[in-house]
This record gives structure tokens, C-alpha cells and sequence, in this order.
């Protein structure tokens, strides 16, 4: 197979994660004969810093062309610390979005046997636990009208029924591939919104009688997420409650830096970690490169790659396996291993593997 892929570095760490990344795939498509080209465009702090835009047109043109995109993280703090900066890297990402019409995020949430001790949870709880979060990614408060002055702010929290029933179509989609269990996450007993999505979701239950759905409100879904995590298959929810779940769930796997992600929608599918640029970190190699290594592989699996997809996921656990970490998931008195050693041995790993 043939494809093209955006390469969007952006900040902190992003360009040593994304090395790692695009190795990995190189050592697929070298493993299992395809042909993977690259283009890299600026996006966040390093795009303003260039032309004065998080997500310059030129970038947007590189990912409309591309067969998928591949991202890491944006983010800089110095405009972290800066409140009245009129433009900020983060804002590229939500102009991504909106852009390339990536309307669903999908959210793996999985635990690693020999990490389970890195979760602030109990191993009972957490021990086997295996759900997706689709998160809404176009609408709610992030896109909607905003005011602010001295005195006096607004977020207003808008959804569309078209927007809505294309999100819950998706997450009923992926419950029948699944366990066949879907949890509707909402605030039904205070906002409109969320009533329009309880009621859009109660009149496409039928449409799925073979799966069992299930409602809950984000206060409870939160707690339920770290009290039982067993408990959930497929969660699906809009935006701003999304985003806080979905970090939430860092807890369940120990790490941030072990979650990968993909954003789908009207065009150019993006695959990427879910943790920040940790700013403080670029350029000591010591970032952990597991979650853009794993955003690699769901965007194999997205093609239809299901062999390659499954070759980098057992290069991933045969890495934390053999202890082959960085220092933030490292056993105690472990060896730390840096960035790049970490990704050349994942790509040793693959290169070796019996097919």
C-alpha cells in the first residue's frame, strides 16, 4: 500500500516523539513492502513563531492532500504564561479540527500487565480494563459564541442534531464491533444540550437492538470511570465533558505518555498522543514516545493494516516487557533509557519479527 502522510512535529517534545513515530512506520512499510511518503508542515507555537499562524494555510493545504495525518503536541510556555496573547499554539489544533471536519475522537483506554503498578488505582480495579471514549470534537463550548470583558463572561454550549446524530451513529458503530455495550455520557438533568443528545440517543436505540446502552450523568461517569472501569466498553460524549474524561483516564493506564488517539470526520483522518508538548523536557530525550509510536499504529489499522497495526502493538508490550522505558514508567532501579533508544529498539523489534 502506498501512502501519504502529514508530519506535524509542532512543540516541546513533538519533534524527538515524532522521529520515533516515523521510524516505526518506516520499519513497517520496509517489514511488509509498502511505500509511505512524508511531508512536514508547521502547526502551533513553532507555526506562529515562522508566519504568525497556529495553523497556517500552507500546513492545511499539506494535510487536505495527505492520506492521513500524523501530529504530536503543541503548546510553548511562553505563551503559557502570557494571558493576553492574542494567539496560541493550542488554537491550531481546535482550527485542525474544524477544518479537516474531524468531528469524533477515539480514545483507546487499556491497561499493560507489568505497568498496572504505575496506576494510582488499586490492580483490582484496573487490572483488565478495556473501553474506547469517543469524544465529540466540532461543537459545545469550545466552538461556540464567546463573550468576556471585566466584568461579566460567556461560553455558550450549542449542538445540532445533525452533529449529534453523527456522533452517537459512530459510537454505536464501534459497540457492535466490540463488547456491544454503549454508555451515553451527558448532563441531562441541568443543560438543554445534553437533553437533545438523551433524546437523539433514545430514538436511535432501536436501530440497535443488539446493543445494550446505558446513560450517565458526567459527574457519575467520572467516578464510575475510576471506581470501575471494567464496567464501560464504549463511552461516547460531547466535547468539553470528552476532554476531561479522556485525561481522567490516565489514571486507569498509568501514564499519559501510553495513550494514543485518532480523530475522524469529513476529511483527512489525525493520529495523535494524547499528552501535551511538556515544554520542560524538548531536547533532553527522556520523553516517553509509546502513545505517538501507538497513534502510528491505530493509523495502519484505520487503512486496514490490522497485521502492521498488531506488529507495533507487540513491539509497544515486548518494550515494557523487557523493561526497554523511559524514566516516568521505569521500574524502580531500572535502567533509563532515553527517546531515541527507546524507538530504535521498538524498530529492531519489528524488523525481526516473524510473519
Amino acid at each position: 500500500m502506498k501512502l501519504n502522510i502529514a508530519v506535524l512535529p509542532g512543540d516541546g517534545i513533538g519533534p524527538e516523539i515524532m522521529r520515533q513515530g516515523v521510524a516505526v512506520l518506516n520499519a513497517v512499510a520496509e517489514k511488509f513492502g509498502h511505500e509511505f511518503t512524508y511531508n512536514e508542515a508547521l502547526v502551533g507555537a513553532a507555526a506562529i513563531d515562522a508566519v504568525g499562524d497556529p495553523y497556517p494555510d500552507s500546513t492545511h493545504e499539506v494535510c487536505m492532500q495527505a492520506d492521513a495525518v500524523l501530529f504530536a503536541s503543541v503548546g510553548d510556555t511562553k505563551y503559557d504564561n502570557d494571558p493576553t496573547a492574542k494567539v496560541r499554539p493550542e488554537t491550531g489544533l481546535l482550527a485542525i479540527r474544524k477544518k479537516l471536519g474531524l468531528f469524533a475522537n477515539i480514545r483507546p483506554v487499556m491497561t499493560f500487565d507489568c505497568l498496572i503498578h504505575k496506576s494510582p488505582l488499586k490492580d483490582e480495579l484496573v487490572k483488565g480494563a478495556d473501553f474506547v471514549v469517543i469524544r465529540e470534537l466540532t461543537g459545545g463550548m469550545y466552538f461556540g459564541e464567546k463573550y468576556q470583558d471585566n466584568d461579566r463572561a460567556y461560553d455558550t454550549n450549542v449542538y445540532t442534531r445533525p452533529e449529534v446524530e453523527r456522533i452517537l451513529k459512530m459510537g454505536f458503530e464501534t459497540a457492535m464491533k466490540r463488547q456491544r455495550h454503549l454508555t451515553v455520557v451527558d448532563k441531562a438533568n441541568i443543560l438543554a444540550s445534553s437533553r437533545l443528545w438523551r433524546q437523539i440517543a433514545k430514538e436511535m436505540e432501536p436501530l440497535y437492538p443488539e446493543v445494550t446502552t446505558d446513560y450517565m450523568y458526567i459527574d457519575n461517569a467520572s467516578m464510575r470511570v475510576l471506581t470501575e472501569p471494567r464496567f464501560f466498553d464504549v463511552i461516547v460524549t460531547e466535547n468539553t465533558f470528552g476532554d476531561i474524561l479522556t485525561d481522567e483516564t490516565s489514571c486507569i493506564t498509568g501514564s499519559m505518555g501510553l495513550q494514543p488517539s485518532a480523530s475522524l470526520g469529513a476529511h483527512t483522518p489525525l493520529f495523535e498522543p494524547v499528552h501535551g508538548s511538556w515544554p520542560q523536557a524538548k531536547g533532553k530525550n527522556i520523553a516517553n514516545p509509546l502513545a505517538q509510536i501507538l497513534s502510528a499504529a491505530m493509523l495502519l489499522e484505520n487503512f486496514g493494516l490490522e497485521a502492521e497495526g498488531k506488529a507495533v502493538r507487540q513491539a509497544v508490550t515486548a518494550s515494557l516487557d523487557a523493561n526497554i522505558r523511559t524514566p516516568e514508567i521505569q521500574v524502580d532501579g531500572g535502567r533509563h533509557y532515553g527517546t531515541t533508544e527507546v524507538g530504535q529498539w521498538i524498530v529492531d523489534y519489528i524488523r525481526n519479527i516473524t510473519l
